[in-house]
């Protein structure tokens, strides 16, 4: 008889010795239907918990308080991950002590790696609680203008890790969302132009401040980013050679500019029309006869 033979018939007398015994295939029998309970009662509870995600997303969007699919997405993805790798990790530390394995060396171990892991990486996970406060938070959206620090832009995509805005200029700024401190959106509500317009000591005040709410009015009405009716305040200040006369118009978010300049020329053209007098600088030279 071989060695191998040999070994063979001892392994099934073993077998026959132990697996065979009604007390052993029991116990068995039932770690097999707890594991099976575990992941059972583990998949319920992830599907649970991906209804509700989904059901306050579609209650958050129906509100009053808008934001873009794509930050809704993000959302449940983040919830839903967080979510599902906390139910697995503890379903696998009750499978591994079904199976007789002791944790406890297990867990000291995971213990000691997620500190070492947590030095290492500090900015990494401040950037990604960051990342995650400012979608879930709503503080700004893509196609939104801010400013972070020296940085002002519209926001072309929210990263968990970082953000990246586009000036105006063309450049593309990317910011590691643990470095944002305080951030101003300039496209939350509406905006403000304001426009001084000067004309001359000589000129008719009434007549001119006439003359200023005609035209914003007509702007007005050609100008959808204007959303409210412009007003002539009056005078703002006694200059030198000048007095300024400040109009304001209430616009849609970072529009600002554009209906300032708009209100720039068209004003300009109306005062040239009305015989109104914008002063500028003049130098007079004389002369001498000796």
């Amino acid at each position: 008889m071989s060695l191998k033979t040999h070994y063979f018939e001892d392994l099934m007398i073993w077998i026959h010795a132990h697996l065979t015994k009604p007390e052993l295939i029991a116990s068995l029998f039932w770690i097999l239907v707890k594991i099976a309970l575990i992941y059972i009662i583990s998949r319920i509870i992830i599907k649970i918990a991906d209804k509700a995600i989904t059901h306050m997303i579609k209650a958050r969007d129906k509100s009053s308080l808008k934001i873009d699919v794509r930050r809704s997405n993000t959302i449940s993805i983040l919830v839903h991950n967080l979510i599902a790798y906390t139910v697995n990790l503890v379903a696998i530390m009750m499978i591994l002590g079904q199976v007789g394995l002791n944790l406890g060396p297990l867990l000291a171990g995971a213990g000691v790696l997620g500190l070492a892991i947590g030095f290492g990486a500090q900015s990494l996970v401040k950037d990604i609680i960051t990342g995650f406060f400012i979608i879930f938070e709503d503080q700004f959206g893509v196609g939104d203008v801010i400013q972070i620090d020296q940085f002002k832009g519209t926001v072309e995509e929210i990263g968990i890790r970082v953000t990246r805005i586009k000036s105006w200029t063309g450049e593309v700024h990317i910011i590691p969302n643990g470095n944002i401190k305080q951030v101003t959106n300039f496209s939350t509500y509406n905006s403000i132009a304001i426009v001084d317009v000067a004309i001359s000591y000589d000129a008719d005040l009434d007549r001119a401040m006439d003359a200023l709410r005609d035209i914003v009015a007509k702007v007005h009405e050609s100008n959808d980013n204007i959303v409210k009716a412009p007003e002539v305040l009056g005078v703002q200040l006694l200059g030198n050679a000048e007095m300024k006369i400040r109009v304001i118009a209430e616009c849609k978010p970072n529009s600002q500019g554009a209906v300032g300049r708009i209100l720039n020329a068209e004003i300009k053209k109306h005062l040239d029309a009305c015989g109104i007098e914008i002063p500028y600088p003049r130098v007079i030279t004389s002369a001498k006869q000796e």
